[in-house]
């Protein structure tokens, strides 16, 4: 058994390793995945199962404070990885700094697989934890984006990320209008821990793509109905989103959206099931994460480490 310490992570994964990672567990079968959460008012615990056949099982156990300010993360644990064939613990690994890679790698990519190909404008709203791995692994997969325009309640926290990322090939800039910067948008990011929504899809520019990452809970949601109305909407598991977060729960019990307009999950896009139909078209992906990419994502690592 091996253990993998978030330096060990840093030093050793790239974004191209993590998103090639989670397109190739994508084409095998889907794996079983089951979860449990425990609150204590804000402060939750919860422990993500799943196994995918041929690779490995996996745990990841988490706690989410989202009252911790940086540099203290809101999400801390472990992943154990299980041998697919013995059952022994073959590794453990840094929890908090694992979310950081699958989780902007999910998003970068549905983004690869939906966003349009010469996207030049990128807006990542919130600037949280996630807010730099997101910028760094879509500009992986979207080379062609030239500027970042970075949004927070808390203007100076956007200025700290953008601080951060001098050295990208995009110029970067905090600002301080939402509504303004949803406007020049070709891809959004957004990763908040609001519960009502910020993103107006009557602002979102046509051929826009929405990455929506921060609600994970049934009250939680980034995307207003407007949003949900005007684009085609995929998620990355219909398992762990459908039933379980705001952003699709609230909206179908409302009857704004019904089942049938989410279009397809990861497994149906990389196979190249559906997808972006045309430039005009805005797409919204629901990032809602889920053990199978935890386990995608530290059995790439774990190998290369």
């Amino acid at each position: 058994m091996r253990v993998i310490n978030a330096e060990d992570i840093r030093r050793t994964a790239t974004w191209p390793l993590v998103v090639e990672a989670l397109r190739a567990g994508h084409l095998m079968a889907k794996a079983k995945v089951g979860d449990t959460l425990i609150e204590s008012g804000e402060r939750k615990m919860l422990v993500r199962s799943g196994w995918i056949d041929g690779v490995a099982g996996g745990v990841k156990a988490v706690t989410v404070f989202p009252g911790n300010q940086p540099p203290a993360p809101s999400v801390q644990g472990l992943v154990l990885l299980f041998d697919d064939r013995t059952g022994a613990v073959s590794a453990i690994l840094d929890g908090t700094e694992i979310t950081k890679w699958k989780t902007a790698g999910d998003s970068a990519l549905g983004a690869d697989l939906l966003a349009r190909p010469d996207v030049e404008i990128m807006l990542m709203v919130g600037a949280g934890t996630m807010a730099e791995p997101l910028i760094r692994a879509h500009l992986t997969v979207r080379p062609s984006i030239r500027h970042v325009m970075i949004w927070n309640r808390t203007l100076s926290r956007a200025e700290e990320i953008a601080g951060r990322l001098d050295g990208l090939d995009a110029t970067v800039e905090p600002v301080a209008d939402l509504d303004q910067a949803l406007g020049k948008a070709d891809l959004v990011s957004a990763a908040t821990m609001t519960i009502e929504p910020v993103i107006k899809g009557a602002l979102l520019k046509p051929g826009c793509h929405v990455d929506l990452v921060g609600a994970f809970m049934p009250h939680m949601r980034e995307a207003d109905d407007d949003a949900l109305r005007r684009g085609r909407l995929f998620v990355d598991s219909f398992e762990t989103t459908l039933h379980d977060i705001g952003e699709l729960v609230i909206p179908l019990a409302s009857g704004v959206i019904g089942e049938a307009d989410v279009l397809g999950d990861l497994h149906a896009l990389v196979a190249g099931k559906g997808g972006r139909q045309s430039a005009d078209e805005i797409t919204l992906f629901k990032n809602g994460g889920g053990a199978h990419l935890d386990i995608m994502t530290a059995h790439a690592i774990a190998g290369v480490v």
